[in-house]
């Protein structure tokens, strides 16, 4: 592939992101979590929230203007965004794992993202969506190499939405483990499932997709 040299670039970036990130944990658990992070939530920790949430901001920011820099359109943008992402994800984790020994297991909870609301969920949960999110972008930069441009069919796109949907609301539906500190309730892996089975339809849908099919720029 013609792009592989910008996936090298992208992935190095997202590794050394991912390591940045980490490290910025690493001292927040330390302040707040002496004893070891775990939940229930502290409630003190709100006080520091509008500059979490800035800086997860300033994160996805990042990784767009990373996206935006290597690709040459919508698509390679979109594309290079996702792997981008993905790979920042699986290594925060790693680096998380190489420097404080956590998570223990991938079925430790974490706090995964805190805009509009704190999302949490099994470590496991967000590393399956990274790795369809690497899988996607690299797919889309094959197709665009193989065709000169990419398409993707409408069928796709409505199974990714609703993948997105599915995952984004197994994050977000125990509100009272974020909001009122409790401890989290069982998590929704069904929801994940469907999630993960609508990326791997819409996968599969990009495959199959002929150049006759009805399909949008």
């Amino acid at each position: 592939m013609k792009s592989t040299r910008t996936i090298l670039l992208v992935t190095c970036f997202a590794i050394a992101f991912a390591f940045v990130e980490s490290s910025v944990v690493v001292y927040l658990r330390q302040i707040f979590y002496p004893g070891g992070f775990a939940f229930p939530l502290k409630p003190g920790i709100t006080s520091e929230i509008a500059v979490e949430v800035s800086r997860e901001f300033a994160t996805i920011v990042m990784l767009v203007v990373v996206g935006w820099i290597a690709g040459a359109n919508r698509w390679q943008r979109f594309s290079y965004f996702l792997i981008g992402f993905g790979i920042w994800d699986i290594f925060y984790y790693v680096w998380l794992k190489v420097i404080l020994n956590w998570p223990v297991s991938l079925t430790d909870w974490d706090i995964l993202f805190l805009i509009p609301v704190p999302w949490i969920g099994p470590v496991l949960a967000p590393i399956l969506v990274s790795l369809m999110m690497i899988g996607g972008g690299w797919l889309i930069l094959r197709k665009e190499e193989a065709q000169g441009s990419f398409r993707a069919t409408r069928t796709a796109i409505a199974l990714s939405i609703l993948g997105s949907a599915a995952v984004l609301v197994s994050f977000m539906l125990d509100t009272d483990a974020t909001l009122r500190f409790q401890y989290p309730k069982a998590y929704h892996y069904e929801l994940l499932l469907l999630g993960l089975v609508c990326y791997t339809g819409a996968v599969i849908a990009t495959v199959r997709s002929a150049s006759g099919s009805l399909r949008i720029r």
